[in-house]
């Protein structure tokens, strides 16, 4: 029976694997199907920033609650997930507690796994207080009905079963030596006091809980783990290179149109022929100039959509989303991530990319919403994992004015002054030394 449970367990745990492995190169494709490559300059600026701010989560602590309570989840559901190890060794060569061997060592870090767990317990219950007792606003924006409600509190479900899952197992480890009087093997200062009630149970009884716990923990990790490629909490293994390749120019520097620039620096010097200037003239002067899908952002931002923890910090900073507009950054996340997805399904239907009649601009964001941004940059220095809403917005708004002429009446104006004037303003060129009485 123990070889039929190993070759299950065996089973269970490629198949896990395998599932993942396929769903993170789903994500990795769709994120190629950006334009421009990652950036891979300044690397030691990159590695000292993702350190800071995806490990050492220091954005996360401006709201020092949430972000104290974020960061006992994060490290405790981590670092005791380390047993994991010990369970894929035991489940894999019908083995138990093969790390004991480690005596006092050993002791201190069950010990320390199941304070953490007690500590990961308590932090997910007062995160979930928070999202449906107390009702955070930010949690209850138009965006956030549906599905991306119900995620917030299954991810919770799912960590405070799982840690609960790791104490039970404990428990029921502990009474079942204890009871036999044999050698315990680790340090239960948690569980063998939180179910104290398993002394009065039969050794037989309590191998069968020990097993039930052993089996549902480790199939509850490997649930969660292909669980991630459907949930926000993606960003548990997107935030690194997320911020990694975020990013490290001033926020408020914007990106030239390398198109633009050169047919710029050509009017500027007129003895350069604009037909010889470059062997692919033609291809140039038929560039799309900003985004109107996906295919027209780049790998950084289409990283980006992924790695969005539907947080809300950027929403709640938007000035304009606070005095009302329809412009919520957090929306141009989600919506940009859920057009990656029905891509990735196009693809995966006909192996390539077939026309649907649909685009990132007009069937997901809306022209009033990227006209609502004053790019101001609060977004972008709210997130804790350095995304950037506003780059998006940019580029969606360089589409409507360059591809289509489509602009708010004030912008169109200024532009006529500009070309017709010289300057922004409606006053006369031969007024301009009056402009300033």
């Amino acid at each position: 029976m123990s070889y039929f449970f190993q070759f299950l367990f065996l089973i269970t745990f490629i198949g896990a694997i395998a599932f993942f492995v396929i769903n993170i190169k789903k994500v990795i494709r769709n994120i190629h199907l950006g334009t421009g490559n990652l950036p891979q300059d300044n690397k030691s600026i990159r590695w000292k920033k993702m350190a800071r701010i995806a490990l050492g989560q220091s954005k996360m602590v401006v709201r020092p609650i949430p972000g104290i309570l974020h960061i006992l989840v994060y490290l405790g559901f981590i670092i005791i997930n380390i047993e994991v190890l010990e369970i894929i060794i035991d489940g894999i060569f019908g083995t138990h507690r093969i790390f004991s061997f480690l005596g006092l060592f050993y002791d201190f870090l069950i010990g320390s796994f199941e304070v953490l767990a007690l500590i990961v317990v308590g932090s997910v219950f007062i995160f979930w207080c928070r999202r449906n007792i107390t009702k955070v606003k930010r949690f209850f924006k138009k965006e956030m009905n549906g599905w991306p409600k119900e995620d917030g509190n299954i991810i919770l479900y799912i960590e405070f079963i799982l840690m609960l899952l790791f104490l039970t197992m404990n428990g029921a480890d502990y009474w079942n030596n204890a009871n036999q009087g044999l050698e315990l093997a680790g340090s239960f200062p948690i569980s063998q006091h939180l179910f104290s009630f398993f002394q009065d149970f039969h050794p037989s009884t309590l191998h069968v809980v020990e097993r039930a716990m052993w089996w549902l923990h480790i199939l509850g990790i490997l649930f969660f783990l292909n669980y991630l490629y459907y949930s926000k909490h993606f960003h548990i293994l997107s935030a690194f290179p997320n911020v990694w390749y975020s990013k490290i120019t001033p926020k408020a520097k914007l990106e030239n149109l390398a198109s633009v620039k050169k047919e710029v620096e050509l009017m500027m010097n007129p003895e350069v022929d604009p037909f010889a200037a470059s062997p692919n003239n033609e291809n140039e002067a038929s560039e799309k100039f900003g985004a109107q899908d996906i295919f027209d952002l780049n790998k950084v931002q289409l990283l980006n959509a992924y790695s969005c923890t539907e947080c809300g910090r950027c929403t709640a900073e938007c000035p304009a989303n606070i005095t009302g507009k329809r412009l919520s950054p957090r929306k141009i996340m989600m919506d940009t991530r859920d057009r990656i997805e029905e891509v990735s399904k196009n693809i995966d239907r006909n192996g390539q990319f077939k026309d649907d009649n649909k685009k990132l601009l007009g069937d997901y964001i809306s022209s009033e919403e990227i006209w609502a941004c004053t790019s101001c940059n609060a977004c972008t220095e709210a997130c804790p994992i350095s995304i950037d809403p506003l780059s998006i917005i940019i580029k969606l708004r360089q589409f409507l004015v360059m591809e289509k002429s489509e602009a708010p009446m004030e912008i169109n104006l200024m532009m006529q002054n500009v070309e017709n004037k010289g300057t922004p303003w409606p006053f006369n060129n031969s007024d301009r030394l009056n402009w300033n009485n």
